[in-house]
């Protein structure tokens, strides 16, 4: 790989620590070392486990080499066509995501009429929900506080319930639970999301791709 690519690489402890806050936040094993990246064994139904890594680096190639079968993933901070490069031609690009931090304030809306705000925290794990009047969620999220970052996680509001300012409520309501003020903010976007989280200051680190075998 080239050197502008290396220059790319995500800061490798900032994404263990994103991966770990991840896993705590949704029950899996913490990730372990493996192929100069971090491997999370997820025992889930269509995935049984994920590779992650920081950027484009040589372990990615004989990991993929090694693997035959469906439902592991690989995972890496950089853009698909560079992932691609590293993989058989068995592998194939899932959608891709956006790695982001932000620092600072995060401004939290008045909830429009109509709606309630419930914010819970149970061990290590925040979760911010926001109902109707009837009751309904119509919007949630995660988030955990690990190793220096602050992650959010799952964050999702009901398709017939945007645009009235529900994802911002959301997520000043989780990072107001945040304890220390020195922890960086992470998230993993879609590519839709990363346009709302851009308008609530957060910047993207790196584009996070993924690959497997179907």
């Amino acid at each position: 790989m080239g050197e502008q690519e290396n220059s790319r690489l995500l800061e490798p402890g900032l994404l263990a620590a994103w991966l770990a806050a991840r896993s705590i936040a949704r029950g899996l094993p913490l990730p372990v070392p493996d192929h100069g990246g971090w491997r999370v064994d997820t025992g889930l139904p269509g995935e049984i486990r994920r590779h992650v890594f920081s950027g484009p680096v040589p372990g990615i190639s004989v990991l993929a080499a090694s693997i035959e079968h469906p439902h592991i993933f690989i995972k890496m901070c950089g853009s698909g066509e560079q992932l691609l490069r590293l993989l058989p031609d068995r592998w194939q690009l899932l959608p891709g995501g956006f790695f982001m931090t932000h620092e600072g304030r995060l401004q939290a809306p008045a909830l429009p009429a109509g709606y309630l705000l419930d914010v819970t925290t149970s061990q290590a794990i925040t979760t911010a929900r926001i109902l109707t009047g009837d009751g309904a969620v119509v919007a949630s999220g995660h988030a955990v506080e690990y190793a220096g970052v602050f992650v959010f996680d799952r964050i999702v509001t009901e398709a017939g319930h945007r645009r009235r300012g529900l994802g911002r409520a959301l997520m000043a309501a989780l990072a107001a639970r945040q304890r220390s003020g020195g922890v960086r903010r992470v998230l993993v976007a879609t590519e839709d999301g990363s346009k709302l989280y851009a308008s609530l200051g957060w910047h993207t680190q790196s584009p996070y791709s993924t690959a497997t075998i179907m």
